[in-house]
């Protein structure tokens, strides 16, 4: 996870998320620097628009939740529903990141 970490950092500053730069972060944060994993995640975000993908996640886990229902007990059943719901939507949102950084 601190790979994509460090290729968000890069990002977010305005720099080429490359191999040398992400290798850069990682030894500047003190963590143990794995060359393959900084390839393959290179190599993964190669023709990826990150800002396209963070807002696609943003609005998946932003996603507006509607008022219960009057009778207390459809407004458990509501609660209930829009936990999962939005558990779901979490999940995807994650499923998705986590395919885009490997």
């Amino acid at each position: 996870m601190e790979y994509v970490y460090a290729a968000l950092l890069l990002h977010k500053a305005g720099k080429k998320v490359d191999e040398a730069s992400v290798k850069k972060v990682m030894e500047a944060a003190g963590a143990e620097v794995d060359t393959a994993r900084i390839k393959a995640l290179v190599a993964a975000l190669e023709g990826v628009n990150i800002d396209d993908v963070l807002k696609q996640a943003a609005t998946v886990a932003a996603a507006p939740v509607a008022a219960p229902a009057h009778a207390p007990e459809a407004g458990k059943e509501k609660k209930k529903e829009d936990k999962k719901e939005e558990a779901e939507a979490k999940e995807a949102a994650a499923e998705g990141l986590g395919a885009l950084f490997g």
